[in-house]
């Protein structure tokens, strides 16, 4: 009699600490990602993101679901005509517009982009043009598309867009 006991306790005894495990074996990492998190990542909106963090927007951009941005890259940043960005990063109220003119309300892939008028964050509107995969802002070419977060999207563009003052 003594035998069988052990087996079933040891079988009791291994599925309890079974059981015990488990939250360990099924929690599932919560690793949210803001859109702030996805343009850092990618390493080519540094520029965006100091001046985003200058006009205060940077809460914006880790809470307020969901938005679609169209984020010029360093490079765009760097083909602007001497001066022209330090005069508006000097002024934070253009320069809040300015960022604000590169969000959506919505989460729009590129695949989704309908072709017309859309209106920015900052009250003023985009043309969105689609064209065989190419996607435009204002003439300005889409060439990072789809980077997710939680809260948004991210589509790099080629231009920084400056909204009518």
């Amino acid at each position: 009699m003594e035998k069988s006991v052990r087996p079933r306790s040891a079988l009791a005894l291994a599925l309890a600490f079974a059981l015990a495990l488990a939250p360990l074996w099924l929690t599932v990492p919560v690793s949210a990602e803001n859109l702030r998190e996805a343009a850092d990542r990618s390493g080519s909106f540094k520029t965006f993101l100091s001046a985003a963090k200058t006009a205060g927007l940077i809460g914006e951009l880790e809470s307020r679901p969901p938005l679609t941005l169209f984020l010029p890259t360093d490079t765009a940043f760097a083909q602007l005509p001497d001066g022209e960005w330090e005069t508006v990063s000097r002024d934070r109220k253009r320069l809040a517009q300015v960022l604000r003119y590169h969000m959506v309300k919505g989460q729009m892939k590129v695949t989704e982009v309908k072709p017309g008028l859309t209106r920015s964050l900052s009250g003023d509107e985009l043309m969105l043009k689609s064209d065989n995969g190419m996607v435009t802002v204002n003439g300005a070419r889409v060439t990072e598309s789809d980077l997710q977060a939680d809260n948004g999207i991210i589509h790099g563009i080629d231009q920084v867009l400056m909204p009518p003052e």
